[in-house]
């Protein structure tokens, strides 16, 4: 039973109070509604999301007025597509990538682009858009200067083109560029919307697949192999754009032999496009973050690291390179004669022909060392045998090491078999060991091929000089040596020896000690001479750094 209010007063009182909640609960009921429509309308967008016109990186659709559309090489596919095997008569699919960016961030940071986009060169259309309707006028800002500068817009499109026969170097070509989409007429088409991601599939899914694929379902169904080379050209040019834009570049970082690829790679790219000045910086910073690693990679490669050096505008990497290719010179001239410009080939052979003097002059100090008597006289063999000896030792030992050994006068004894019969074979077996003994003192063949031998370096034995005590000339050599004098082979004798044998030892050191200066980033240590045997004196200087001239 409902019971009602009696009088008018009171149904008055219910009619306000009703009238005062009746907003609060429209209002929670439209929120409601909304929320649930919303939910509805996301809902039926692929990924969850409603479309938004994208306008950053690498896709400036309001503002972008320069179109780059990067593909796949179609040689690849069609030799894929003729490929016999498992994936016979499958054809890659094409991968395309598109941006949209600004002329003024592109011209500012390459050449190729400053040019490509000029009065002159430009292919770029001005697009004279129809006039707008009443309704769009309506959307428009108001003032002619407004409608001026919207119905007037140029845009300029890029290709890149793979060449005739695949084996060209892909490059970006200018073409005319299409209409884009007028935004004040009503019926302007609206871009694809945007995909986000799926959500990752379950356990169960991976499972069902994987049965499928155990029954060899769909031989000639799967995709083939991807072409590496087109990874390369798709991550160089992302590479080449995010860095114009200021976005970190995606390089490998932990691996230094593939950081080393895709920063070259890249720096080819920019070299190219006339944009080192931009990429160069970011590379040089990119590989100065592996520190040690970076330099003992410079210790094996020089020639390379050169190039990428001078490339990359990094003073670091260029001076440390430099100091080994000089140091080995001429080890690495076929590596770099033909693929660096002149005016670096003239720093290096100008840098190994002052490094040569300096070695020459020094040479010629450690045969000119000499030891004085007490009372103050040069040693001779007349005033002080022993003496003189040591000296001799010194100076037979520098001789033997900093010069080729003469050529043997002994044929070889193949070719002295083969013409001529031995009646003793013990003779024959003699000169064989006699020959060969020679021979490795780096002489075997030099008859036959004289230029296959390699320079001689006498880094080595100035760092053994410079370290000097054990490093050579030990006490068991001394001992043998002076055994071959019988009459003068005494514990006496032997220990005035090697106290003389160390003053030359410690002359010569002060003498080698313009050659032990080391300017390399990377520590020696201790085991300097057996990893680095050639000299790193060399001080690469503001004028040898040739792309500031």
């Amino acid at each position: 039973m409902v019971s009602y209010p009696d009088t008018l007063q009171d149904r008055s009182a219910v009619v306000v109070r009703a009238s005062s909640r009746a907003p609060s609960v429209a209002s929670s009921s439209r929120a409601s509604t909304s929320r649930r429509h919303s939910r509805l309308q996301r809902s039926s967008q692929p990924g969850g999301s409603t479309y938004q016109p994208q306008n950053e990186f690498p896709v400036f659709t309001h503002t972008g007025d320069v179109e780059i559309i990067i593909t796949s090489n179609p040689h690849a596919r069609r030799a894929t597509s003729n490929h016999v095997g498992p994936y016979a008569n499958s054809k890659a699919p094409p991968r395309e990538q598109r941006y949209l960016l600004h002329r003024l961030i592109l011209s500012q940071a390459s050449g190729f682009f400053e040019a490509g986009t000029s009065e002159e060169w430009s292919r770029a259309q001005a697009e004279v858009r129809p006039p707008p309707s009443s309704s769009a006028l309506a959307r428009m800002p108001a003032g002619p200067a407004a409608v001026d500068e919207g119905a007037r817009k140029k845009r300029w499109s890029y290709v890149l083109d793979w060449g005739k026969h695949g084996d060209d170097m892909p490059m970006l070509l200018q073409k005319d560029a299409a209409p884009s989409p007028t935004p004040y007429t009503e019926h302007a088409p609206l871009p694809p919307p945007v995909h986000n991601k799926p959500a990752p599939p379950t356990n169960g899914f991976f499972r069902t697949m994987a049965n499928f694929s155990s029954l060899n379902i769909g031989h000639h169904s799967a995709p083939p192999p991807p072409n590496d080379m087109d990874e390369d050209i798709f991550r160089d040019y992302d590479n080449l754009f995010r860095i114009f834009y200021n976005y970190p570049p995606s390089l490998d970082s932990v691996n230094i032999a593939q950081a080393y690829v895709e920063c070259k790679t890249l720096l080819q790219l920019a070299d190219m496009y006339d944009a080192l000045d931009v990429i160069g910086p970011r590379i040089d910073h990119h590989l100065l973050r592996f520190q040690g690693r970076l330099f003992k990679q410079i210790a094996k490669y020089p020639p390379s690291y050169l190039k990428l050096g001078f490339l990359a505008r990094s003073r670091v990497i260029y001076a440390e390179a430099m100091i080994h290719v000089v140091g080995q010179w001429p080890v690495g001239a076929t590596q770099l004669r033909g693929q660096v410009p002149e005016s670096l080939m003239e720093v290096i052979e100008d840098k190994a022909d002052e490094l040569e003097e300096l070695k020459t002059k020094i040479e010629t100090k450690l045969f000119k060392l000499t030891l004085t008597t007490s009372r103050g006289d040069r040693v001779t063999p007349s005033n002080s045998w022993l003496d003189w000896m040591a000296m001799s030792l010194f100076r037979q030992w520098l001789a033997e090491n900093t010069s080729r050994p003469p050529a043997p006068i002994l044929k070889d004894p193949s070719t002295q078999r083969s013409s001529r019969p031995t009646a003793n074979p013990g003779a024959r077996s003699s000169l064989s060991l006699a020959t060969f003994g020679v021979a490795g003192s780096g002489t075997r063949g030099a008859h036959a091929a004289p230029s296959s031998n390699p320079p001689l370096n006498t880094g080595r034995v100035f760092r053994l000089v410079g370290i000097g005590g054990d490093a050579y000339l030990t006490h068991d050599e001394l001992k043998r040596f002076l055994k071959l004098s019988p009459e003068l082979y005494t514990r006496d004798n032997l220990r005035r020896f090697e106290r003389r044998v160390e003053m030359v030892k410690n002359l010569a050191a002060d003498a080698v000690k313009p050659l032990m200066r080391n300017y390399l980033e990377l520590d020696l240590g201790a085991s300097g001479v057996a990893s680095v045997p050639y000299l790193t004196c060399t001080r690469v200087e503001d004028g040898d750094f040739v792309w500031d001239d």
